[in-house]
């Protein structure tokens, strides 16, 4: 298991960076992404305290730094994996947590807005700026970002709908059920994808019986 992790891990690495990463640094981020995956964040900062030049380190690096409530920290990451990759989305959406978190919410509200202005669809950008909206007693605004955030929703609930088709078909029921619930719990209202949940949901619990 471990090692299918690494390859996909690595997969995803190379397809992402510009700039090839050496296997000591993709297998340094592999052990880094596991201890985080299991909330080790204080492992996580250790293992990649060295790493100053790899952005996906870094980034995983500074939100370590931010869980475990080191915002100084945390900052830097961030602003080092920003400076290394200017179309991050993930480095600027945690330093506008962290200005956020450090009263500075101008600073926080221009990054969420330079981040909605180039990806309006982010749903966790969205959430973001309706809390910036919402602390600033602009409750009105923060309901319409949230509006726009719940129907965005419905994409990642397709997205969820066919993992689910994938695993019946590969014989994963209960695989497919857990996702047609996550689906149907993300819906923000009744919509034909509903429908498209639903029979897929009553077919696999026919079969099951």
């Amino acid at each position: 298991m471990k090692k299918l992790f690494f390859i996909y891990l690595m997969f995803l690495l190379l397809a992402s960076c510009s700039n090839t990463p050496d296997e000591k640094t993709i297998r340094v981020f592999s052990l880094a992404s596991q201890a985080y995956s299991q909330g080790r964040f204080k492992d996580v900062i250790e293992i990649l305290q060295a790493e100053n030049k790899f952005p996906p380190s870094l980034i995983l690096r500074a939100k370590a730094e931010y869980f475990s409530g080191d915002l100084k920290k945390a900052e830097e990451s961030c602003r080092k994996a920003v400076k290394l990759r200017p179309s991050s989305l993930e480095a600027p959406l945690y330093l506008a947590r962290i200005l956020r978190e450090k009263g500075d919410y101008k600073g926080a509200l221009e990054i969420t807005q330079s981040l909605l202005a180039d990806n309006p669809q982010d749903i966790r950008a969205l959430r973001l700026s309706a809390e910036l909206a919402s602390e600033a007693e602009k409750y009105d605004e923060a309901l319409i970002l949230l509006d726009r955030a719940a129907e965005y929703s419905a994409e990642s609930a397709m997205v969820l709908l066919d993992r689910a088709r994938l695993f019946w078909i590969s014989g994963k029921a209960n695989n497919a059920l857990d996702d047609l619930r996550r689906a149907r719990a993300m819906l923000p209202w009744d919509t034909p994808l509903l429908r498209s949940i639903s029979n897929l949901e009553n077919l696999i619990k026919e079969v099951m019986q």
